[in-house]
């Protein structure tokens, strides 16, 4: 696979500045630029804060992200930042109107042969790209925030998006150590969202029912699913967890039980602004004061986990979930 002469990023917010970051890990070159003084101005502190805690944490040789600290190009205007790019990342907000106007203008300036992604987390590929011309080239690369770290990147076309489009971007992924995963269509907040915001929603309900507080409700997540599902993924899981009967052993033992579960599950749609009052204090009084010491025990935490993973991933590279 050919990388990519020059990535743009366009958008330095948190993911935005990851992105740019991996990238400069990897020794690409890259651009980042965003409206916001003040935006730009964080990003080029983060970027490189970022990019020098991968070599401190082992995942990237420091010769090779110096060199893409050097390369890293603060650009000054959106025409700047594109110019050369094989590789264009829209990564700002998550406002249809705003991608829409953005993306239109990078089409206006992009070359003809770049690739166009978008960032989005959730948002219709017809919606994002409504104003494009060439849709051919236009894709969504969605990363897990920190996208640095966190090796998935949900993929997804545009129903009218190449075949060629897709192996490209699927290509650079992969070149950039992430594990891309392709959808089959199109869903409002794609599969990752969707499965964050369904266990999330119970998580908060569980809070705001009094059954259990913010801390141990987290502990309960990160030390129990949380470590199965990063082992196994959770259909993997239930198949190995009923031995030789496997899946429909399982099913045939506990799924009665799981039922009467989901009967229960919170099924609300929307949090009052007295339950959000409630939800936001419980967490920021959990965690007052130790939010940039827990960011930098997270980041440690990931990557020992998937170092972990990646030393116990069989010889073969047969493995799954």
């Amino acid at each position: 696979m050919t990388i990519p002469r020059k990535v743009a990023v366009i958008g330095a917010g948190d993911i935005g500045v990851g992105w740019a970051a991996l990238c400069a890990s990897a020794g690409w070159p890259v651009a980042i630029f965003d409206l916001n003084p003040a935006t730009m101005e964080r990003a080029s502190i983060e970027i490189e804060r970022r990019t020098r805690a991968l070599v401190a944490l082992g995942r990237a040789p420091e010769a090779i992200v110096e060199r893409g600290l050097s390369d890293l190009d603060r650009a000054s205007s959106l025409s700047d930042a594109i110019q050369d790019a094989d590789w264009v990342i829209e990564a700002i907000h998550e406002d249809v109107a705003a991608k829409q106007k953005l993306l239109a203008a990078i089409e206006q300036v992009a070359g003809v042969d770049a690739l166009i992604s978008s960032s989005s987390s959730g948002l219709a590929p017809t919606d994002i790209f409504g104003r494009m011309r060439r849709l051919d080239r236009c894709l969504v690369t969605h990363p897990l925030n920190p996208p640095e770290l966190i090796p998935i990147v949900e993929v997804v076309p545009e129903g009218r998006t190449s075949v060629a489009a897709i192996t490209r971007a699927v290509g650079y992924l992969r070149a950039l150590g992430r594990h891309p995963i392709l959808l089959k269509k199109s869903i409002p907040g794609y599969v990752v969202g969707r499965i964050a915001a369904a266990v999330w929603r119970e998580c908060i309900d569980l809070v705001l029912r009094g059954v259990i507080s913010v801390d141990d409700l987290d502990r309960a997540v990160s030390l129990g699913p949380g470590i199965g599902w990063a082992a196994a993924g959770p259909h993997l899981t239930y198949h190995l967890a009923a031995g030789e009967g496997g899946i429909r052993g399982f099913t045939q033992q506990l799924l009665a039980s799981f039922e009467s579960w989901w009967q229960q599950l919170a099924h609300w749609a929307q949090l009052d602004p007295d339950q959000q009052r409630v939800l936001i204090h419980g967490i920021e009084r959990a965690y007052k004061g130790k939010v940039e010491f827990l960011r930098e025990a997270r980041d440690r935490r990931l990557n020992a986990i998937l170092r972990a993973l990646e030393q116990a991933r069989a010889p073969s590279g047969q493995e799954s979930g």
